[in-house]
């Protein structure tokens, strides 16, 4: 039996997941993944495939890479799935399957506790602010019995807690070989897990890391591997700009300040004028701070970098900077520490130097908060990079993720990873919508971009939200307009009202699950990963198409790229991104065979443009309802019988 007869008979009814598996069916879209992912296992080459919702696209690859027994690594867009993967998932099959397949799961370093700087912030003791007091003693108190050292272990505390940055290494801090605890390092262990397990979960930024050489990781692991899966592969080009670029922060200069600081107590306490050296890096980011203005803005290096004063501030943190690398390079003979903070100081100038002046291949742009800042320089094309880097390793690629195809076809998504010809393979979702959605597109709404839109968003779905017995999960494409339509509800409704950022992501979608009948308000991330199942999630209601914000100086360059090119940037870029994150918003509405829902498009475009019809034809097979009496009626059916009689 072949290999591709052989995943898809485990997979069957009479197969061992059905026996092993309470509910498992067998799914023919699954199946066919599933012979495509070994047919490429055992040739070679590379697959690219979209399954729908529903497809069971995760057991369609895991199944044959465990049948396989090579080498393979399975690469996730999110922390969580990377979790699911490994702790749910792997096991499950494994026992299923009767298998036994050394596996490991690798996360980026600053996922692991660091004992060295752990030993540093408990040194500083008085010196650290009093709020970092308590969650150091609960770190302490963690790291004392922690096996894997992996800070998602300490639930306790959230993964953004500003302690972590202390307590954790980044490939500008670590010591390397030349640590002290480098035997006893909870990375080094997890890497050697990695290095001999047959199966290895990454993520995206782990592997993106690696492929540009940023020492993220795990050396000739990625070589060694005979094939790579990359799920969620939606977001790789995206994530692969950010890892082919460069990036200089104002938390990686503090970072360096501080541990200059700290080493300098640890390793060569004589030398206070290290510490003032340091506290000059310190002013002079905050002057640099000041000087990018107020505010929060994501704009081109070149608008700021003839603002007043910016140069006098660009100065001050150059020669801020000089004055430390001269100090530290007086000083790192005296420690280890004390010599990785010199190579960081270097390695920091030469990124500074990077914004002296314009450049051609690359977007030079900056991020401000509100006491902080970054400066980016991002690669124009991913395209050929990413080729570069992929050739290097001699392995069957997998990508697949629930939405990669614009119009029926992956010529988007290949031409912006540089893939040449894969094989492709596009599998729809096994769910009704037929039966179980509606589709319903509000009439009389004003242009988008016209004054009052989003309130009269907010007025046109408030009878839909009243007739639905479940709860409503708006997806708004600006944090502005999700804020609009928040206060606008608040005060016209009797339901419980969740909007993104009053509480951490993962708490409001357990409160909007066990409330039942609430009404969720998110935007950018809510638009993918939100898993609701049942009538707690049954109707989505979308503000507008989702074209990314013009004003985004990354997605600026690249449209003028194309124009210069002579191309159209709104065929060859903005409509198929906008319809492939239309996809995933979608996505949210029918999680299970069983949902029933239904699905509200507020833009009038659909209408009036004639790219309208993409989007339309990008959905699943819904009907639509005309009218408003029609959606009203469907969503009063969702209710239980018992309800309704």
């Amino acid at each position: 039996m072949s290999g591709g007869n052989t995943v898809v008979a485990l997979l069957g009814d009479d197969g061992p997941l059905a026996k092993a598996i309470t509910g498992f069916r067998a799914r023919l879209p699954q199946q066919q993944m599933a012979a495509a992912v070994a047919q490429v296992l055992a040739e070679g080459g590379t697959l690219v495939a979209e399954a729908g919702t529903g497809v069971g696209k995760t057991f369609a690859y895991l199944v044959p890479v465990l049948v396989d027994g090579r080498k393979v690594i399975v690469s996730t867009g999110t922390r969580n799935l990377q979790d699911q993967l490994f702790h749910k998932d792997l096991p499950l099959l494994c026992q299923a399957l009767g298998l036994s397949v050394r596996r490991a799961l690798l996360k980026g370093r600053s996922n692991y506790l660091c004992t060295h700087r752990l030993r540093l912030a408990v040194a500083e003791g008085p010196l650290l602010p009093a709020r970092l007091h308590a969650p150091l003693q609960q770190v302490e108190r963690w790291a004392a019995g922690t096996r894997t050292g992996d800070v998602a272990e300490l639930s306790q505390l959230p993964e953004d807690a500003e302690i972590w940055a202390r307590v954790t290494s980044t490939v500008d801090n670590c010591l390397g070989t030349d640590c002290s605890d480098y035997q006893d390092c909870h990375v080094l262990r997890a890497r050697r897990r990695a290095q001999e397990a047959d199966l290895v979960v990454i993520n995206h930024h782990l592997l993106l890391a690696d492929l540009a050489l940023k020492d993220e990781g795990f050396g000739d692991l990625l070589p060694s591997a005979a094939a790579f899966i990359l799920d969620e592969a939606h977001q790789l080009p995206d994530v692969a700009g950010h890892f082919f670029g460069v990036t200089l922060s104002a938390r990686q200069l503090l970072e360096l300040a501080r541990d200059t600081v700290a080493e300098q107590v640890n390793e060569a306490p004589d030398m206070p004028w290290l510490r003032e050296c340091a506290d000059d890096l310190v002013k002079a980011v905050k002057d640099f701070r000041l000087a990018m203005g107020e505010g929060m803005r994501r704009a081109p290096w070149s608008t700021l970098a003839v603002a007043p004063g910016m140069a006098v501030a660009m100065e001050s943190l150059q020669t801020a900077l000089q004055s430390l690398s001269e100090a530290l390079a007086l000083a790192a003979q005296r420690g280890k520490g004390l010599e990785g903070c010199a190579r960081r100081v270097q390695d920091q100038l030469q990124r500074l130097a990077l914004f002296g002046g314009p450049r051609e291949d690359a977007v030079q742009w900056y991020e401000t908060w509100t006491r902080t800042f970054s400066l980016h320089l991002t690669p124009l094309d991913v395209a050929s990079l990413f080729r570069q880097h992929r050739g290097a390793c001699d392995s069957a690629w997998v990508f697949t993720s629930a939405t990669l195809s614009v119009d029926g076809n992956f010529d988007h998504f290949n031409r912006r990873l540089g893939l040449d010809a894969p094989r492709g393979l596009q599998l729809d979702s096994p769910f009704d919508y037929g039966t179980n959605a509606r589709l319903y597109l509000p009439e009389g709404l004003p242009e988008p971009n016209a004054p009052g839109y989003t309130e009269a968003v907010a007025q046109a779905v408030l009878p839909l939200i009243q007739a639905n017995p479940g709860g409503t999960f708006m997806l708004f494409t600006s944090h502005r307009a999700l804020q609009v339509a928040a206060a606008w509800l608040s005060h016209h409704l009797d339901r419980p009202v969740l909007v993104q950022g009053s509480a951490p992501r993962q708490e409001l979608v357990t409160r909007f699950r066990k409330v039942g009948n609430g009404v969720l308000l998110g935007a950018q991330s809510f638009w993918e990963g939100v898993d609701v199942r049942g009538q707690a999630l049954s109707c989505v209601v979308i503000d507008r198409l989702p074209f990314a914000s013009p004003g985004d100086p990354v997605l600026e360059a690249r449209i003028a790229a194309i124009r210069r090119d002579g191309g159209s940037p709104f065929t060859a870029l903005q409509l198929p991104q906008a319809v492939i994150a239309l996809k995933q918003g979608v996505g949210r509405l029918i999680r299970d065979p069983q949902d029933r829902g239904l699905l509200v498009l507020c833009d009038p475009r659909l209408r009036s443009k004639s790219y309208g019809r993409l989007f339309l034809q990008s959905l699943p097979p819904v009907e639509q309802a005309r009218t408003l009496p029609e959606a009203l009626d469907f969503l009063r059916h969702l209710a239980p019988q018992s309800e309704t009689d």
